[in-house]
């Protein structure tokens, strides 16, 4: 997506100077991966759409991640000092502030979506995506799970169930967002299985990372192995899970196969997450 950046910088512009707002453009604009309007620009190109379409989605879809990860970061959740190659929110700006900047982000995706040039029964379908996704049968569920687990040894079912839902259904999101603007209701199911599989593939392969590169080379802090939580990792042993990692992306990629889309973009994006090393 071209100067990702520059149109999420002027949704951001809209609002009235101050603090929160300065704290909300320092964490969405912070770089990082982009692999969720990736995916939904990607999967609009496998269905013919001009992904121009697609934009605001897209820049709605990084907020949401990115209020996710403010709140990840705080004192009250994981604690963490390092996002993205640089401090997390609360450190830079204040714990208030952060809370508030998540806030922020979290409710101006939906008023970039709300204000989205598309048809208004796709605006509709797509604010119920992702407030499903986002919310508390979604990635909300997910992080509710996450923190129950912080106190004892999970299963890796519990282990699986909680990465479907915190990261798989934000990952579901842009797919089936997609197919919404491509007036292809029939799969929706389809590509939120899809996103849910790529989220824990995505997600193992965060686990190992963890345990194989240092805080300086992932640009984010390794807080689940300093918190002794439950992973992959120490549920499967290294070995297994990058055995069901590759399974998973072997999956993912059949079912999008079996599709009638011309899927050679998206698949190549996959591959991309496949093989990432950060």
């Amino acid at each position: 997506m071209r100067n990702f950046e520059i149109i999420c910088n002027n949704y951001i512009e809209q609002y009235i100077p101050s603090r929160i707002k300065d704290a909300m453009i320092y964490s969405l604009l912070a770089g990082g991966k982009r692999l969720r309007p990736k995916l939904l620009l990607a999967c609009l190109s496998a269905y013919g759409k001009d992904e121009t379409i697609g934009y605001p989605f897209a820049c709605a879809l990084e907020m949401v991640h990115t209020y996710s990860l403010i709140h990840d970061d705080l004192p009250a959740m994981d604690n963490d000092v390092l996002r993205r190659g640089r401090k997390t929110c609360h450190i830079e700006f204040d714990e208030a502030t952060a809370i508030l900047a998540g806030d922020g982000l979290l409710t101006a995706a939906f008023d970039v979506v709300a204000n989205a040039e598309a048809p208004a029964n796709q605006v509709v379908e797509c604010t119920k995506v992702l407030a499903f996704c986002a919310g508390v049968n979604g990635m909300i569920y997910g992080q509710c799970l996450d923190m129950a687990a912080e106190t004892k040894t999970i299963t890796w079912d519990e282990l699986e169930l909680l990465h479907a839902n915190k990261t798989g259904k934000l990952f579901a999101a842009p797919l089936m967002m997609a197919a919404v603007l491509s007036d292809d209701k029939e799969h929706l199911d389809t590509w939120k299985i899809i996103g849910e599989k790529l989220g824990l593939a995505f997600q193992i392969q965060d686990d190992i990372l963890d345990v194989t590169k240092s805080p300086l080379e992932l640009g984010k802090s390794n807080s689940d192995v300093e918190n002794h939580k439950s992973t992959s990792v120490t549920l499967l042993g290294i070995e297994e899970a990058k055995k069901r990692c590759e399974n998973l992306f072997m999956e993912t990629k059949k079912m999008i196969n079996s599709l009638q889309i011309d899927s050679t973009e998206l698949i190549k994006l996959i591959e991309s997450i496949q093989i990432r090393e950060m």
